[in-house]
C-alpha cells in the first residue's frame, strides 16, 4: 500500500483518526478533513508524519455541498505541491454526526441535517472527487449496525445509512469500468466520543452492548481502523459492492 494516497473525511478524531493512523502504518499518505478542531487535525498530521507517511489537513463541511468544487481544487493543489501527482487512490467517506430522536419527535431540521451529512454529502463529494481518483482505486463508505438491527431513537440516522448501502452497490456497478471498487463498512457500537461518548463513558450502555455482542465487549477504534486498512488493501481487491459489518457479532 506504499506510494498510495487516501482522502479521509472527518480524519481529525475518532474512527477517522484511527483509520488514518492504521493506513499510515502501511505506508499510505493521508489527506484528512476536519470541520471543527483544526489544532486536533494538525496533531493527527504530526502523528502520521511520525509514522513515516506524509499528510495534510483540509477544512471541509460535508453537509455543505456548495463547497465541494473549491475543496476538490484544494485537493488537486495539494496533490501537485506535496506529492507531484494529479490523483489519489482511496476515498473514505467517514465524517458523520449522531442523531438520537424517535420517529415522532424527529424535526425536519434534524432530518435535513442527517441527510446532508450522511447521504447527500458523500453522494456529491464522491461525484466531485472522482476526476481526481486514480483508476483502480477504492472507495469505502461508512454505514452502521443500526441499518441491520433496530434500536428506538435511531430511525432517521439508520435510514440514511441504509440509503448509503444501496448507493454503494450502484457505485460499484457503475465505476467498475474504471476498476474502482466500492464497499461499505458497518461498525457496531464503538467506544469513542461519538454520540457524546455514550458507549465509552456510560457504564450501563457499555454493559448492555457487551451483553448483546458475541465476543463479549464493545468495539474499540482499533477494531474499525484495522478493518478499514484490510478492506482497502490489495488483498481485498476482489471484494466489491459489499456491506461488511465489524460489530463483534452484535444482536446475532
Amino acid at each position: 500500500m506504499s506510494n498510495k494516497i487516501a482522502v479521509i473525511t472527518g480524519g481529525n478524531r475518532g474512527l477517522g483518526e484511527n483509520a488514518a493512523l492504521k493506513l499510515a502504518k502501511k505506508g499510505v499518505d493521508i489527506i484528512l478533513t476536519w470541520r471543527n478542531g483544526g489544532e486536533q487535525a494538525q496533531t493527527v498530521v504530526e502523528r502520521i508524519e511520525a509514522l513515516g507517511a506524509r499528510a495534510v489537513a483540509l477544512q471541509l463541511d460535508v453537509a455543505d455541498s456548495g463547497s465541494f468544487a473549491d475543496f476538490a481544487r484544494n485537493v488537486q493543489k495539494q496533490l501537485k505541491n506535496v506529492w507531484q501527482r494529479d490523483s489519489f487512490d482511496y476515498l473514505l467517506n467517514n465524517a458523520g454526526t449522531s442523531l438520537h430522536a424517535s420517529f415522532v419527535e424527529t424535526t425536519e431540521a434534524q432530518f435535513d441535517e442527517v441527510v446532508n451529512v450522511h447521504f447527500k454529502g458523500p453522494f456529491f463529494l464522491t461525484q466531485t472527487l472522482l476526476p481526481l481518483m486514480a483508476d483502480g482505486g477504492s472507495i469505502l463508505n461508512i454505514s452502521s449496525g443500526l441499518a441491520r438491527f433496530s434500536l428506538p431513537g435511531s430511525g432517521a440516522y439508520a435510514a440514511v445509512k441504509g440509503a448509503m448501502e444501496v448507493l454503494t452497490r450502484y457505485q460499484a456497478k457503475e465505476l467498475g469500468e474504471r476498476r474502482i471498487t466500492v464497499n461499505i463498512l458497518a461498525p457496531g457500537a464503538i467506544a469513542t466520543d461519538f454520540s457524546g461518548g455514550m458507549v465509552r463513558d456510560n457504564p450501563e450502555v457499555n454493559a448492555f452492548v457487551a451483553s448483546q455482542t458475541a465476543l463479549g465487549r464493545v468495539g474499540l477504534p482499533d477494531d474499525i481502523g484495522d478493518a478499514v486498512a484490510q478492506i482497502l488493501s490489495d488483498e481485498s481487491r476482489w471484494v466489491n459492492g459489499q456491506r461488511i459489518e465489524a460489530s463483534g457479532g452484535m444482536f446475532l
